[in-house]
């Protein structure tokens, strides 16, 4: 756990997390079983608005494909502290699935997914926010978005 606590260390890295995102679907946030959160699909949504739509790289570039996963961390992290009141209270982030919507011949999801686990690593520091994850090319996703995420979260 670093020293400070996870708002201080938003804070000096000038983050400020978003509102919680409302479901877009049939479904709920957060289920926390024991001590795992299992944080839903998470889109690129920033002030009510979705930051891109289509696919990578012929509609969405690299470094927007990017910015996305950065914004799915985001507000998983808006939504996990929803749930449990502080994010001091994660102990692990145990696993990540990244989403991206991108051509048969797209290779690089795996950098797309860099900007959700370095942000993570950024704030929670290496020994609760490295976590095992999976990086995967898709067809499509909803709303047409690029990067959809989702989370697995141990808390105390």
């Amino acid at each position: 756990m670093p020293s400070t606590s996870i708002n201080q260390r938003l804070s000096d890295l000038n983050i400020n997390l978003p509102e919680p995102t409302v479901p877009v679907a049939s479904y709920v946030p957060t289920r926390r079983t024991g001590n795992l959160v299992h944080i839903s699909g998470q889109i690129p949504i920033s002030k009510g608005t979705l930051l891109a739509k289509g696919i990578v790289p012929t509609q969405v570039d690299q470094d927007m494909a990017i910015q996305c996963a950065r914004q799915c961390a985001l507000n998983a992290l808006a939504a996990l502290n929803k749930e449990l009141g502080s994010l001091d209270k994660v102990t692990k982030v145990v696993r990540v699935g990244i989403f991206v919507a991108s051509t048969p011949d797209f290779g690089a999801q795996p950098t797309i997914a860099n900007g959700c686990s370095d942000l993570l690593v950024e704030i929670f520091g290496q020994d609760i926010g490295q976590h095992a994850r999976a990086a995967i090319g898709v067809a499509s996703l909803p709303l047409n978005v690029p990067v959809e995420i989702e989370f697995i979260f141990e808390v105390k």
